[in-house]
């Protein structure tokens, strides 16, 4: 096993991207010798890495299509640390045993920029490359259903870690990691009515994001029939840049709703709770599991979000032996305190999920590693134990209500489905 520093691991990210988007590829945990001895001067602090694919004779490659630059990088910069550990991990463990063969397992990346349109070029550059066998990505809902149809046409198996929305799963070819907006939707309308006791709530979401509009018009449907009224039902347009608020917030502050709902990605969050406060909206906040960075925190200065609630994938004080030991290596590659945020725990547990799949097929044939997905009932992954008993990509999971509290991410409690 050798040792490479975190520093290596950046590099390593670096030439994947652009070693992808040139259309070459790039080998997930394998390097030049002049980068290893450019990042082996860096003070980082040395990791353990995987057995790196050059230790194979054959290669197995997925493509992935993630949101590494745009509106929402953080999305794939967590994405690229799940999909490295798990490759690196499979790699270090013996690879990939096909038909008594063995493979290294890697990965071409294409960053997609957060553009719907870049997403879809990019899934069709891996359905028209012979050596990519599957792709995992995007995360984004937005991004995956721009790559929807491409993926159904030429057979490409596409896993998303993080895209919730209800319909990506109507094709044979997409399956996800994660549960879907129709169950969060309904976990924070009982919430928002049951636990808080909230009798009257309202609703501000980016309607150009198809993520965010299916968990406002679930949580509408399930609230009211729960006995609340949603005295606000207001939208805005991400994709325009958007950042004043100040109307919607008017509105909301003027209705006085005991709650409101903010499903929307975290970095626009405390511009919307501190525009709401300005506007004078005086109850709780709520929100989605794109609230689930520590970011966010550190950039609540004011406390505005103390009390709040939202729906997450996993949380380190009811983690099974599986995900104390993910975030334990975590810390360990990484350098840091901070615990592995739901992106990267999801995209983690797609890259076993693809193995799973390869090793039921036992071929490097698209259909047949579909099909070895498809056979996949259960799986007990860092996010929970996933069963896929539905007769389509969507795992029946339970989902964890996290409370921020002293600024803190708190678990409160666990939503089986």
């Amino acid at each position: 096993m050798k040792k490479f520093t975190a520093a290596v691991l950046c590099t390593l990210l670096v030439l994947t991207v652009f070693a992808g988007c040139s259309g070459t590829g790039a080998v997930a945990g394998n390097t030049s010798s002049e980068s290893t001895e450019a990042a082996s001067s860096a003070e980082a602090p040395a990791v353990e890495a995987a057995a790196t694919t050059g230790e194979f004779e054959k290669t197995i490659y997925f493509g992935l299509n993630y949101e590494l630059t745009g509106a929402n990088p953080i999305i794939g910069e967590s994405a690229v640390k799940g999909i490295d550990m798990a490759v690196n991990e499979i790699n270090a463990a013996g690879g990939i045993t096909v038909n008594g063969e063995t493979y290294g397992l890697a990965y071409k990346a294409l960053d997609n920029g957060f553009n719907t349109d870049e997403a879809a070029v990019n899934a069709q550059q891996f359905a028209d490359d012979a050596e990519v066998v599957a792709m995992i990505g995007p995360n984004d809902s937005d991004m995956c259903m721009a790559t929807q149809a491409i993926v159904t046409e030429q057979g490409l198996l596409a896993i998303s870690p993080w895209s919730t929305l209800v319909n990506l799963t109507s094709s044979e070819w997409y399956y996800r990691a994660c549960f879907t907006d129709d169950f969060q939707g309904a976990i924070l309308a009982k919430y928002a009515y049951e636990f808080e006791k909230a009798k009257k709530a309202a609703i501000l979401y980016d309607m150009s994001n198809p993520y965010n509009e299916g968990i406002a018009t679930q949580f509408k449907k399930s609230y009211e029939e729960l006995g609340g009224t949603v005295v606000e039902y207001l939208s805005y347009n991400g994709k325009t840049g958007e950042t004043d608020f100040t109307s919607q917030m008017t509105k909301i502050a003027a209705a006085q709703p005991d709650i409101l709902l903010l499903p929307n990605f975290y970095e626009e969050i405390i511009t919307q709770t501190t525009q709401a406060r300005d506007m004078g909206y005086t109850g709780k906040f709520m929100g989605s599991d794109t609230w689930g960075d520590t970011s966010l925190l550190e950039w609540d200065t004011e406390h505005l979000l103390e009390g709040a609630l939202w729906v997450g994938h996993y949380h380190k004080d009811v983690a099974s032996d599986v995900a104390l030991k993910f975030i334990e290596n975590y810390h360990k590659i990484y350098g840091t305190d901070t615990d592995p945020n739901d992106i990267v725990a999801l995209n983690y547990d797609s890259v076993y999920l693809l193995k799973l799949a390869i090793e039921n097929a036992q071929s490097l044939d698209r259909t047949a590693i579909r099909d070895g997905m498809k056979s996949i009932t259960t799986y007990d992954g860092v996010t929970g134990t996933m069963k896929f008993d539905n007769g389509n990509g969507d795992p029946t999971k339970s989902a964890v209500i996290i409370q921020i509290s002293d600024g803190q991410f708190k678990y409160l409690d666990t939503i089986e489905p």
